[in-house]
C-alpha cells in the first residue's frame, strides 16, 4: 500500500518505508526529523519539468503527462521496481515538500505505481 504525505508532517510508526521523492532536499528539515529509508530524488520530475510546473494548478494537467513520459525512461525502472517490491511488504509512504496536497508530482507517482500494480 502507498500513502502520501508533506515532509513536514510529524512521522508515524504506521508511515512503514518513508521515501523522499523530491529532487531537492525540503527547507527547513533535518535528515534526523525526516525520518527517511531513502532519498529517492532521481525518481522526481526533471528540474526543467519541474521549473516548467512551478505549482501552477491549470498546467497539472499535462505536467502529469510529462511527468508520466518521463517515469517510463528505462532510467527510472529500477526505482520504480524498489518501490514496488517494498509495497509488497507493507505500507510505503511517498513524501514530497510541496505545499499543494493535491497538485504535486508525489500524486502523479503514487497514480502511475496503482497503475503498476493493477497490471
Amino acid at each position: 500500500m502507498i500513502q502520501l504525505k508533506r515532509i513536514y508532517d510529524p512521522a508515524e510508526d504506521s508511515d512503514g518505508q518513508r521515501i523522499l521523492v523530491d529532487r531537492i532536499w525540503p527547507r527547513g528539515v533535518t535528515k534526523e526529523r525526516a525520518q527517511i529509508t531513502v532519498w529517492m530524488k532521481d525518481i522526481a520530475p526533471s528540474p526543467s519539468l519541474r521549473t516548467w510546473f512551478g505549482h501552477r494548478p491549470e498546467r497539472f494537467n499535462e505536467f502529469k503527462a510529462r511527468y508520466e513520459t518521463e517515469l517510463s525512461d528505462v532510467a527510472v525502472l529500477p526505482y520504480l521496481e524498489k518501490l514496488r517490491s517494498w509495497t509488497e511488504l507493507g505500507m510505503v509512504t511517498l513524501l514530497y515538500a510541496a505545499k499543494d496536497r493535491q497538485f504535486n508530482h508525489a500524486v502523479v507517482l503514487k497514480e502511475y505505481l496503482d497503475t503498476l500494480e493493477s497490471r
